[in-house]
């Protein structure tokens, strides 16, 4: 897989344990160039990040819920590179009183901002560059968390990545004839600061052992970032409005695996 010469703009880093700083790492490797974004003071923590990066990347200010940062990340790109060739969503939130088993209480506020922090910002972020997306096609790729069934303690995250999923659908739709893709990827769990925060995390990513016919690493991030790294590059370019699962397989299992019977002996 060759990433030699695109232009990647890459949200969502916060820390080493982001999956979105192992993209950057891994399409650094294979030859792109990368600009990071982050907002409020966490972007100081971005900034830190971007420093174990080699180049170190650059780190403009983007809060999703503002047009008017969208607006000034596509001027910086349009005038530091004239086009984007791929985009990394990896953002994602939801208030407390929408986590954690408060699904029947939860304010309509909330739910709101999950919706439109987790899912409508796609839309916002994709249209916003689209100008910058060249004639020969353009990836985006947004992280996911399977939203095909209900899960305990995601609650209105789990309906924000519901729309999320829809929302990627349609955005192929209508920028397929443009040749940019749309994708998303629905990664297991990793050990992330944003997951470490999701009341009962723990709980659910124990069930991972039982349940995942491969092995699963919570604090390795690599094989989700070579997927969504794949999913930038040319090597896709017939894919879109696809979910690609990287979960060690526990998306399609009904239940939890027991183990082989062994043969009785005649």
């Amino acid at each position: 897989m060759s990433l030699q010469g695109k232009k990647l703009l890459i949200t969502g880093v916060i820390n080493r344990e982001s999956i979105a700083f192992e993209v950057a790492r891994q399409a650094q490797a294979a030859g792109a160039e990368v600009v990071l974004t982050g907002f409020g003071r966490a972007k100081r923590m971005t900034e830190r990040s971007a420093n174990r990066l080699d180049p170190v990347p650059d780190v403009l200010e983007l809060d999703v819920n503002k047009p008017e940062d969208i607006e000034a990340v596509a001027a910086d790109l349009k005038e530091r590179w004239g086009r984007v060739d791929g985009v990394l969503h990896a953002i994602a939130f939801a208030p407390e009183d929408a986590l954690g088993g408060n699904f029947l209480n939860t304010p309509p506020e909330s739910a709101t901002t999950a919706f439109q922090t987790s899912a409508y910002s796609l839309k916002a972020l994709t249209v916003g560059l689209s100008d910058l997306f060249p004639e020969e096609g353009a990836a985006i790729v947004g992280l996911d968390f399977d939203a095909q069934v209900a899960w305990p303690v995601y609650d209105w995250m789990g309906v924000a990545k519901a729309a999320l999923e829809a929302t990627a659908r349609y955005l192929a739709r209508d920028l397929g004839p443009r040749r940019v893709r749309v994708n998303l990827v629905s990664a297991g769990p990793l050990a992330t600061l944003a997951a470490r925060g999701i009341p009962g995390f723990s709980d659910l990513a124990s069930a991972w052992e039982k349940q995942a016919p491969l092995p699963w690493d919570v604090e390795d991030p690599a094989p989700v970032a070579e997927t969504i790294n794949f999913l930038l590059s040319d090597a896709s370019r017939a894919i879109t409005a696809e979910i690609i699962h990287v979960d060690g397989g526990f998306h399609a299992m009904g239940t939890q695996i027991v183990p082989l019977r062994e043969e009785v002996e005649a």
